[in-house]
């Protein structure tokens, strides 16, 4: 193994992140919709030798076919690289996007069981104080374990129950911004390795017909995000990353974004080619060169991972 692979493998993610955020290099996280992209979404971080996050939510086991948190665990622990990846929990609501309260303690306990490396705590949906309560009692379980944890500030729109307004009026409004006052506080008051926010991007629809249309084009508010990362210090993410204009998410980079979510672009290339093909390998192909394709021509961070293990 080259001495960069043995490095990254045993570095701890937290050091990865911060390494990263510091140095401007984006650190993806490719969402697993159906347990045989982790392999996939692997052999392309591999042909590209880039780090990356793998992760799983709530939707990607109820909605489509990652099946369980377990289940991801042992896939990643077949096919993943410590050298290229993590496993992420993501997105943890404490209310969900219908308004119901979640069992989040339980989830949170399963992946810290299990063995993830990173969890998501959402409490965007709750009153401030709140939110830096469940937050700061999510960090008080995962740090001893030497988990990081991510949590949001804002509301990132675009999983809600109903359609939404259009989307020049919410980012001509700011409507569900993070605060960059309360983001400084926040961090400050819970200890949270990230903080997912909002700057103008949306997540991609999840149910009925719009979840097979393509995304609304986002752009980011960058000036907005510059205050964020002033107050904050810590390395910041972008949900609803699939679909945002390439000059945006390059300048986001470039100003602190350190996490950029990836889950309907590489959804949808899985199920049109098992649509089309009929087979799980035709399908995993297309999530592999699809990763690839984002990895090179969008985001322009091929060999990060090489570049990574010389900052940690």
């Amino acid at each position: 193994m080259a001495d960069w692979r043995k490095k990254l493998a045993k570095a701890s993610l937290a050091d990865i992140m911060k390494a990263a955020f510091v140095h401007r290099i984006l650190v993806p996280a490719f969402n697993v919709a159906y347990l045989p992209m982790v392999s996939a979404i692997v052999e392309a971080l591999r042909r590209t030798e880039t780090f990356a996050l793998l992760e799983v939510s709530r939707p990607d086991i109820t909605r489509f076919g990652a099946e369980s948190f377990r289940a991801v665990k042992e896939a990643f622990d077949r096919f993943g690289d410590l050298s290229l990846s993590r496993l992420h929990q993501d997105h943890v609501p404490v209310i969900d996007e219908e308004g119901q309260l979640v069992d989040w303690s339980s989830l949170i306990d399963e992946a810290l069981r299990l063995g993830y490396h990173s969890v998501m705590i959402d409490g965007s949906r709750l009153p401030l104080e709140e939110n830096v309560r469940v937050t700061r009692e999510v960090v008080s379980r995962a740090h001893p374990l030497g988990v990081c944890v991510e949590a949001e500030l804002g509301a990132v729109l675009g999983h809600e129950s109903g359609p939404l307004p259009p989307y020049e009026e919410i980012f001509a409004s700011g409507k569900g911004f993070t605060d960059p006052e309360d983001a400084g506080r926040f961090v400050q008051e819970t200890g949270v390795d990230w903080l997912s926010v909002a700057i103008g991007n949306i997540h991609g629809a999840i149910s009925g017909v719009a979840k097979d249309q393509k995304k609304v084009e986002a752009r980011l508010n960058i000036e907005h995000l510059k205050k964020i990362v002033e107050r904050t210090g810590i390395p910041l993410v972008l949900h609803g990353g699939s679909g945002i204009r390439k000059e945006y998410v390059l300048e986001a980079i470039r100003h602190g974004i350190t996490k950029i979510n990836v889950g309907t672009e590489i959804r949808q290339a899985y199920e049109q080619a098992l649509r089309t093909h009929g087979k799980i390998e035709e399908a995993q192909k297309a999530v592999t060169e699809k990763v690839e394709e984002l990895i090179v021509t969008y985001y322009e961070i091929q060999g990060s991972a090489r570049k990574l293990a010389e900052y940690v």
